[in-house]
């Protein structure tokens, strides 16, 4: 078995990378469809990140990533994903990736990376008998927009928030953008996020406007499709939700991130501006049928507001952490 840099994949490699996935998408127990090809190749030719295969025989039996957001250096964690067919594991293979991508990770001058995985597949005691611990649970959850009730989306936009902002600067109102956040919001965006309890605990990395463009930029990167609904008061964004629009498959949106600022918390707007979001899709995109969206399973309050728009739970997926 060799283990195969991928630096300028072709189309053959491309392809025995999808029938990888295609077969452990397969075997989960979630039964979800593999990437479409298209959207496999878009992303195995985005930069930001290094790729192997595990070749045997000739055929290509697992792949690797390990994505480096913020460019060489970062100081923060890299994200690793291996991928090994159903018919070859128990042999040692992720094992070899893993060390293989570690290298990587170390040559990048990172210590640590984040692996989000299934829970009940095999990945689940492979990064655990590899010493990942897990610091993050996340509940799978999917809006399908054709089972919301007529006039519901309007209904919550037009009932905006329960109650007024806290001091002065008049009343909260919504403002909308695709793409890269405009300057005059950026640095107040970036402290929004802070107010999520996502990677916080683990990423040592604080939001700034650079690092909320450099965020954006990523999905364009990738051709994909920013939008973003925010809550303001004043200079203040107060809440705010994003979503992202795949553009090779863009019937299924992925939610980002939806966070609300403490001092505004208790007067709706997380539902407030998922609501405008809807609205805003169903104008702008309408061919996006679907949203989906992991939320820390921590986050009783974010899963209530889903599951009021009508959300349903898929399945159960964590985040674990590797330290080199």
């Amino acid at each position: 078995m060799d283990i195969i840099p991928l630096d300028d994949p072709t189309e053959e490699r491309i392809a025995r990378w999808q029938a990888v996935l295609t077969a452990v998408h397969a075997a989960d127990p979630a039964g979800d469809p593999p990437p479409d090809a298209a959207d496999t190749a878009a992303f195995l030719r985005s930069g930001d990140q290094r790729l192997w295969t595990a070749d045997e025989n000739g055929e290509t039996i697992a792949v690797a990533v390990l994505r480096l957001p913020g460019g060489p250096g970062a100081d923060r964690p890299a994200e690793i994903d291996i991928r090994v067919h159903p018919a070859h594991r128990r042999r040692g293979i992720g094992t070899r990736l893993m060390a293989v991508a570690a290298e990587g990770l170390r040559a990048d001058g990172r210590t640590s990376v984040i692996a989000q995985v299934l829970a009940g597949t095999p990945a689940v005691p492979f990064l655990e008998s590899l010493g990942f611990s897990c610091v993050l649970t996340l509940n799978g959850m999917l809006l399908r927009l054709d089972d919301l009730p007529p006039g519901r989306v309007e209904t919550l936009v037009n009932a905006g928030p329960s109650a007024p902002p806290p001091g002065p600067g008049g009343t909260y109102r919504l403002v909308r953008w695709r793409g890269a956040v405009p300057d005059e919001y950026a640095d107040a965006l970036a402290h929004a996020k802070h107010a999520m309890a996502d990677l916080a605990e683990y990423e040592g990395l604080p939001w700034n406007a650079r690092r909320v463009r450099e965020m954006a930029g990523m999905v364009a990167k990738r051709g994909d499709d920013l939008y973003t609904v925010a809550a303001v008061h004043g200079p203040a964004v107060a809440g705010f939700t994003e979503v992202v629009v795949p553009a090779d498959a863009p019937r299924r949106a992925a939610q980002y991130d939806t966070a609300v600022v403490p001092e505004h918390r208790g007067r709706r707007l997380g539902i407030w501006v998922k609501a405008a979001m809807l609205q805003w899709l169903a104008g702008e995109r309408p061919e996006v049928r679907e949203i989906e969206t992991d939320i820390d399973g921590d986050n009783s309050h974010m899963i209530a507001v889903n599951e009021e728009l009508g959300y349903r739970r898929l399945q159960e997926s964590r985040e674990y952490l590797g330290r080199f």
